[in-house]
């Protein structure tokens, strides 16, 4: 799989790669089905692309392969409708950068350590292997956890191209979170398979989530397009990376970045009133959502996203779903 020239990763082209992938990449956990459009923009399409409609792939491929693209590219209303009606503003790669840096600033008590950034909004990447302050490895760097809230295309987490300018990121400049860990990786492991292993400890590290289920999905794209760049520019065109482990990967991706109301800690949609059966013939009585009520986070009536806890090994509790907890009670720990 190569990045397309428009950036906009194709529909089309990972049906064509391997169905199961883009069955992963379009995957709720939570609930079991499909994410969903979460927004109005793509219900003059007809049935099947209204906001509580899932996204299934006979809606975004073939004749419909260019429904789902980037923000840069939308046209100007479209973005701004999306702006004033979802907030939905996305940040420059530069920022991205500077705030990415001083994360990893504190993490590694010093500064310059991946790039120094520029007065003109670019930055002069480390050309030397990263070194790691006294008491931590490249290991504890790749396993330590980070999230990007309300994460649109994840430019935090992956940065293949600008989302503003539409600007495809030279591989070796990129400043993701996601891009940082594969880079580590890649100049401490050589054997294919410990890089594997490795890549997959990177990603279950990453985490993000999304209220619209279209920029969820371009954000899964872009993750999974990231593990083919950072592979191959490893280990080169003549070792492909095997449908196996690009499955896995894209397993990965669906469980931790998933689709949540960020207010609520529940499925887009999904809290509200209820409608009660009563007792007095076909009359009904309505609850309302005590959460929203209260604005205790903890009372919501909706459906709660659930993430998955990597680090438990017991396959026991694995297999009794005992290493699934809901987002909102991760956060609490």
């Amino acid at each position: 799989m190569a990045l397309q020239p428009s950036i906009d990763i194709s529909e089309n082209a990972l049906l064509e790669y391997d169905r199961e992938v883009l069955e992963q990449l379009l995957r709720d956990h939570t609930t079991g089905r499909n994410i969903i459009w979460a927004t109005d923009d793509y219900a003059h399409l007809g049935d099947g692309y209204q906001a509580t409609d899932e996204i299934t792939i006979e809606k975004i491929t073939g004749e419909h392969g260019k429904v789902i693209q980037p923000r840069a590219v939308k046209s100007k209303e479209a973005q701004r409708d999306r702006t004033k009606e979802r907030a939905e503003v996305f940040t420059p790669s530069w920022i991205c950068n500077a705030q990415n840096n001083l994360v990893d600033n504190a993490w590694f008590g010093r500064e310059g350590v991946f790039n120094t950034e520029n007065p003109d909004h670019t930055w002069t990447v480390n050309p030397n292997k990263i070194e790691f302050p006294k008491g931590k490895t490249w290991r504890d760097y790749v396993r330590d956890t980070r999230l990007e809230i309300t994460c649109g295309e994840a430019p935090y987490l992956a940065s293949l191209y600008d989302t503003v300018s539409g600007e495809p990121i030279d591989l070796k400049n990129r400043i993701g979170i996601l891009d940082r860990k594969l880079r580590v990786v890649s100049e401490n492991v050589d054997d294919h398979g410990k890089w594997l292993e490795w890549a997959q400890a990177a990603y279950q590290s990453t985490y993000g989530f999304e209220w619209q289920g279209d920029s969820l999905l371009l954000a899964r794209e872009a993750l999974l397009q990231t593990l083919f760049d950072y592979h191959e520019a490893k280990f080169g065109k003549d070792c492909p990376l095997q449908k196996k482990s690009a499955k896995y990967i894209a397993y990965i991706i669906s469980w931790n970045l998933w689709q949540m109301d960020g207010l609520k800690g529940v499925i887009p949609y999904s809290c509200g009133k209820k409608q009660m059966p009563s007792l007095f013939e076909d009359a009904i009585t309505i609850e309302p959502c005590k959460g929203c009520v209260n604005g205790d986070i903890r009372q919501h009536n909706g459906i709660y996203a659930l993430v998955k806890d990597w680090s438990i090994d017991d396959k026991e509790k694995k297999d009794k779903g005992q290493n699934k907890i809901r987002f909102i009670d991760l956060i609490a720990k």
